[in-house]
């Protein structure tokens, strides 16, 4: 297991966003997976999408990584944010916008 975490380790601290999901951005593959998109898509920032239904190990070590059950997963610089409801959550009351500009997470382009 010490492999995967290095592995996700590294995505999550080579990327300022990074959402851990079913299917891509363009295909998502659960509706929960689609609101993460549609949210940070809304918010106009760039982000990195790790496809977990490519890759059972990251699938499973993921929610080992986080220890957080569910996917999607989003992580900004590093630090673990949450899932679709709480990234809904966070948007809906602008915390999730003020988190991205206080961190200075780079626009989409």
């Amino acid at each position: 297991m010490s492999d995967i975490n290095a592995r996700l380790s590294q995505l999550v601290t080579d990327n300022d966003v990074v959402l851990f999901m079913k299917g891509t951005p363009l295909f998502p593959q659960c509706g929960f997976s689609s609101r993460a998109v549609a949210i940070l898509d809304h918010c106009g920032v760039a982000y990195e999408s790790v496809d977990v239904l490519q890759d059972m190990e990251v699938r499973q070590g993921i929610k080992a990584f986080s220890d957080w059950p569910t996917i999607p997963q989003l992580y900004v610089k590093g630090e673990f944010v949450g899932g679709s409801d709480i990234l809904m959550e966070m948007y809906e009351a602008g915390e999730l916008q003020q988190m991205l500009t206080e961190k200075q997470v780079a626009r989409a382009e």
